[in-house]
């Protein structure tokens, strides 16, 4: 595993993230495209919240303390029971940037991580190579949907006309 690359990686990911989100307006940050999804604001503190209990925290228990259980965490509960759609974007982006900045020092302090360390979890047989290449595309996965919240909702402002000259989504 190339560390350094992925780590690198997730600093890039991070600055895309404020890219897509920085100066997006209120209404924007807060729209949803149906009741069921999320709102660009309830994604960046879906990171934030996953970025300090989950990957980070999940990674350290399992390079730090074998046989010890990570406190239980409730990701797509936490979207309501914590407000996120209610909180201000500004220092919810804020937060996240502040959690990644810590992640990425506590992975440079990392020497030589045995990647090959596991966990039986309720999924399966997880190593923390596993968890840290999980925690790698899950950016990824966010990034997509940041920008697919961003075309929805360009779409919506345009209505009753459609982008299908711009190619097909």
């Amino acid at each position: 595993m190339k560390v350094h690359v992925l780590i690198r990686q997730m600093e890039r990911t991070s600055w895309a993230i404020r890219a897509l989100v920085e100066g997006v307006s209120d209404e924007q940050v807060r729209w949803k495209p149906t009741p069921d999804s999320w709102s660009i604001l309830e994604v960046i503190n879906h990171l934030y919240d996953e970025e300090r209990e989950d990957f980070r925290t999940r990674l350290d228990y399992l390079l730090h303390r074998p046989g010890e259980v990570a406190p239980p965490i409730d990701p797509q509960g936490w979207v309501t029971s914590r407000g996120y759609n209610e909180r201000d974007p500004s220092e919810s982006l804020a937060n996240f940037l502040f959690e990644r900045e810590k992640s990425i020092a506590w992975l440079k302090s990392l020497e030589s991580p045995d990647f090959d360390l596991f966990i039986d979890s309720p999924f399966r047989r997880m190593s923390a190579g596993d968890m840290f290449s999980a925690w790698v595309s899950h950016d990824l996965l966010h990034l997509r949907q940041l920008v697919e919240l961003k075309y929805a909702y360009g779409k919506e402002l345009t209505a009753p006309y459609v982008p299908d000259y711009a190619g097909e989504w």
